[in-house]
């Protein structure tokens, strides 16, 4: 089977904050957006893949735990320890975790979907 492309939809609560974090907090680029009635969504670039953010979700500001929120999204960076310096300067709540494997840097979105910084170094190794 050939993939002509590839992508993740996302129904959240808190659309317009979930728009902003994903596009101006998160930095990643905006495809297209679609309001009219009944169709409110805007998808982003994610890496080669898509995003795209729609209404209809249910949050849980304080986060989603694995069991309310089996998926991660991954964002692999050069060094976690500068991009997560970064997002708290942007007012995101970031926990830096060392492992014998790389390191993370988990936070939430808005909408509390849970949400990682990961080293590149070793990736896949």
């Amino acid at each position: 089977m050939k993939f002509n492309k590839t992508g993740i939809i996302l129904n959240t609560e808190n659309y317009q904050a979930c728009v902003t974090f994903y596009g101006e907090i998160l930095g990643l680029a905006q495809l297209y957006q679609i309001d009219r009635p009944g169709e409110t969504l805007t998808c982003f670039d994610m890496g080669g893949a898509y995003l795209m953010v729609e209404t209809g979700g249910t949050s849980q500001p304080e986060g989603k735990t694995l069991e309310t929120c089996p998926v991660k999204f991954r964002f692999n960076v050069d060094d976690v320890s500068d991009a997560a310096a970064e997002l708290m300067a942007r007012g995101v709540g970031v926990t830096v975790k060392e492992h014998d494997w790389g390191t993370t840097g988990e936070f939430h979105d808005p909408d509390g979907n849970r949400c990682a910084l990961r080293s590149d170094r070793d990736f896949g190794g």
